[in-house]
């Protein structure tokens, strides 16, 4: 048989067909929402107007004004009839946790994403880092907004509000939106009524936008998948924001290769991130993409909290991913990939705005990474009172990961180390060696807790065989 080729187009849409695990969804109308100032009054709009349903989910719920706004106007909505299911994590709301106490009462369904359970150890690192609503089965709300006043920012302390982005969407993609919502609830609870998972959606044409719903789940790597399928048939632009860029080697060189392709790769990322530790790891990227022809931008501001991507002015991504293993490979991640010149325009007018409040990372003759004095905004030293408040510590897991790949690439000499990695390395080095000393002189210093790590975890595999033998022997 003769062979048929396909357009690009239609090689492009299996490809992210494919990557996303979802097919398309044709009809939408999407509305870009910048920061908080958006997003909160949207959100509380969409609330307070429910005629059946609220599915709520969040990261990071903060005992503070903003949060307790948002937690009564849930319960409220669940006083009035209105059925109220929320979900958070354990690792970013562990100490907001009683902030539900009320809404509880009031018959909203709150649930905990993976809280601590002796039989997994390691469960913790999974996480359900989505930011996501979904009101009536009508309208959708996905960012990478969580719930504090640390969105707001602090004029007193001289703090500005938190740069993110979020989108509004109404079609027929709301009912993907949903479904992913069902899905996490369910692993933290009895699963929900088919009305609210997915099941009331409205299938109407809303616009005529065309998009992909990505909702990720640990080991999937879907996002992945679909940010690599991006830098491949990225043509002119790919314009990326994030706010803890800690990539992965292949696709630090997916974009460098994108890059020397003659595509104009740019990334802008934090100048001071809310986890201090994730910054040095950062920047210890940036020779690489700088090498590779990828420019590479610090916001200026308190902090950069966006995770978007814009190509060649007609596909975009905005949603809760971060460009790092721990998101793209452990984390419950939820994006939306939509194919719309009129909304990538939107989204790329505004990286442009965000760059004139940004400093270019460039390296000079000598082959060092700085500052540039001519590139946009007003440089990193004119604004020394920019640090954010400290945001979780499950987000340094992809700096672990960083320190892991410098640290295996000097034992194996597999790839060349930059000067920042080498300070890394540096760091590591003082603290193997504080750890070596320890062992030889105080071994029991070492010994106890690796001994109860041990039995811990001999404990967690022998609990889980019983419970896996225990449901081969009584089946449903």
């Amino acid at each position: 048989m003769p062979r048929t080729s396909l357009p690009l187009r239609d090689v492009a849409e299996r490809a992210f067909s494919r990557a996303a695990g979802e097919p398309a969804y044709e009809g939408n109308a999407v509305r870009l929402l910048r920061d908080a100032a958006e997003n909160y009054p949207a959100w509380r709009d969409a609330i307070a107007a429910a005629r059946r349903s609220i599915l709520f989910e969040s990261y990071i719920v903060d005992d503070d004004a903003v949060g307790r706004e948002f937690a009564a106007l849930l319960a409220a909505r669940a006083t009035g009839g209105i059925a109220v299911t929320v979900v958070v994590d354990w690792l970013g709301c562990w100490r907001q946790l009683g902030l539900w106490r009320d809404a509880r009462g009031a018959g909203v369904d709150v649930r905990v994403f993976n809280p601590p359970q002796l039989a997994s150890p390691l469960a913790w690192v999974s996480r359900d880092h989505r930011k996501t609503i979904v009101v009536d089965g009508e309208v959708a709300y996905v960012s990478g907004l969580c719930i504090s006043k640390r969105w707001l920012g602090d004029p007193a302390r001289h703090l500005e509000p938190w740069r993110d982005t979020g989108i509004e969407i109404r079609g027929p993609a709301v009912a993907a939106v949903a479904r992913a919502f069902a899905r996490v609830a369910a692993t933290c609870g009895p699963p929900l009524a088919p009305g609210l998972a997915g099941g009331d959606a409205s299938h109407e044409r809303m616009g005529e936008i065309h998009l992909h719903v990505i909702a990720n789940e640990p080991d999937e790597a879907g996002t992945f998948r679909t940010d690599l399928v991006v830098a491949s048939i990225a043509r002119r632009e790919l314009w990326l924001t994030d706010a803890y860029f800690v990539a992965t080697a292949p696709y630090v060189h997916a974009l460098c290769a994108a890059a020397r392709d003659g595509v104009d790769v740019r990334l802008l990322v934090p100048g001071a991130s809310d986890i201090p530790a994730l910054t040095p790891l950062s920047r210890a990227q940036y020779r690489p993409l700088l090498e590779g022809g990828v420019r590479v931008f610090e916001w200026n501001g308190t902090m950069l909290h966006a995770k978007t991507a814009v190509t060649d002015r007609h596909w975009s991504r905005v949603g809760s991913t971060n460009l790092n293993f721990v998101s793209w490979r452990s984390n419950y991640e939820l994006d939306v990939a939509i194919e719309d010149d009129a909304f990538s325009e939107q989204l790329a007018a505004q990286f442009e705005a965000d760059l004139e409040h940004s400093t270019e990372i460039v390296l000079t003759p000598k082959n060092r990474v700085r500052t540039s004095s001519s590139g946009y905004g007003p440089g990193i030293e004119a604004n020394p009172a920019r640090r954010a408040s400290s945001g979780s510590a499950g987000r340094a897991a992809a700096g672990a990961f960083s320190v892991g790949s410098a640290l295996s690439a000097a034992l194996t000499d597999r790839r060349a180390l930059g000067p920042a990695e080498g300070r890394l390395l540096v760091i590591m080095a003082v603290v193997a060696i504080l750890i070596g000393a320890v062992a030889a002189w105080w071994p029991r210093v070492l010994a106890w807790p690796l001994a109860f790590v041990a039995v811990w975890v001999g404990i967690a595999w022998a609990a889980k065989a019983v419970s896996i033998r225990r449901d081969r022997r009584d089946p449903d």
